[in-house]
């Protein structure tokens, strides 16, 4: 060995930590290189042999070479770099920032939301020097991460008894009602209605996939009418009942629910819950009194105002749209009828019940974080 070529020793640990690097299918170029001159030098070979087998400068090996030397296995991590100076100050991204998190209109910028380009614009009236892009401002907002472009709506309770009405249905997930265990025969069911769906016919027929390109649908097309969905699901069974009326009312939801209730097992059950949102067709306690005289042993709970999320069939409905409705494709009202029934069909063959985890304790959480983010925004507001 040349007399400029350090010596390398290794350990055990350190011998089994370089093999793996120089042998992993996912290490990174550089960590298989450096970790292959270290191996190469432990076994005797001078810097000019390494050089060559690896293709690389005699600089190279000798770099990583002394450095394993030096510090072992830390010697081969790149040394830290300060990098270019920031162009932008930090006045500049402080005014940027400060920006980003008013509305347009406090502003007087008549905008519903900030761009990039707009930031841009507005923060350059002020007179800052400082040399600025779009992207600069993507990156600046990229670090705290503000995207002042994005918005999310939410709505607040406004059903004073809605912890009340919420907790009821949430108990009975939980196969509870007025503090009491479900019996072992009460059934309990979800009932809603998906208005307006459209059978719309492509003006071209929908070409299939195939590889390298999604399947295409004509954007155009013909109407052919709109009818609903009725569904009724099982919470703990996880089957759906369905039809397909021209339109929702008090007279296709009483249908559904009598040809479900004529089935033994909701016929025969002690009781049977049938949890509903307030729509139209089952509002108020009217509907209530129409279902138990027609059924006297089903007891109709409605959900708060605003907590269609708290009806479980809602997921089926959702699972409907993402299937079967888009792209919507159809050629007339039967087509479309006759598709949501035998999708429904179909998914009753492997149905099963949905994993609800939300409680009527996580409902008090939620409720006491929003009221306390209410009484932030009061405080901050005054």
């Amino acid at each position: 060995m040349p007399p400029h070529a350090v010596p390398v020793t290794l350990t055990a640990a350190e011998r089994k930590t370089l093999k793996k690097r120089a042998r992993g299918a996912r290490t990174p170029h550089r960590d298989r290189l450096r970790a292959q001159i270290v191996l190469a030098a432990a076994r005797g070979r001078d810097n000019a042999r390494i050089a060559a087998d690896l293709h690389v400068t005699i600089d190279t090996v000798r770099k990583w070479r002394g450095r394993f030397a030096a510090r072992g296995l830390a010697g081969l991590e790149d040394l830290s770099r300060s990098g270019r100076p920031r162009r932008i100050s930090e006045v500049t991204r402080a005014a940027l920032v400060a920006l980003a998190c008013q509305l347009p209109a406090q502003t007087g910028v008549p905008l519903a939301r900030w761009s990039a380009p707009e930031l841009l614009a507005e923060i350059l009236k002020t007179g800052i020097p400082d040399q600025m892009s779009a992207s600069s401002v993507l990156r600046i907002l990229a670090e705290h991460p503000l995207k002042p472009w994005q918005y999310q709506s939410w709505i607040s309770p406004r059903d004073p008894d809605f912890a009340a009405k919420a907790t009821v249905i949430l108990d009975l997930y939980q196969g509870f009602y007025d503090g009491e265990p479900l019996g072992r025969d009460d059934r309990l069911l979800s009932f809603d209605a998906k208005p307006s769906i459209q059978a719309r016919e492509r003006c071209h027929p929908t070409v299939p996939a195939a590889p390298g390109r999604a399947m295409r649908v004509e954007h155009e097309y013909v109407r052919h009418g709109a009818l609903a969905l009725l569904a009724g699901l099982d919470v703990h069974t996880g089957q759906v009942y369905a039809s397909t009326p021209g339109t929702t009312g008090i007279t296709p939801f009483m249908d559904l629910v009598g040809q479900v209730m004529e089935r033994p097992e909701y016929k025969n059950a002690p009781r049977v819950f049938i949890v509903v949102d307030n729509g139209s067709d089952h509002r108020g306690q009217a509907s209530a009194d129409r279902l138990r005289a027609a059924h006297p042993n089903a007891i109709l709970i409605h959900t708060p105002v605003h907590a269609s999320w708290l009806n479980q069939v809602e997921i089926f409905f959702s699972v409907i749209q993402k299937k079967v409705v888009s792209p919507n494709d159809f050629a007339s009202l039967d087509d479309l009828s006759a598709t949501l029934l035998a999708f429904t069909e179909r998914y009753n063959q492997t149905a099963k019940p949905f994993n609800w985890k939300f409680t009527a304790d996580d409902l008090t959480d939620l409720l006491t974080r929003i009221n306390a983010r209410e009484q932030a925004d009061l405080t901050q507001a005054a």
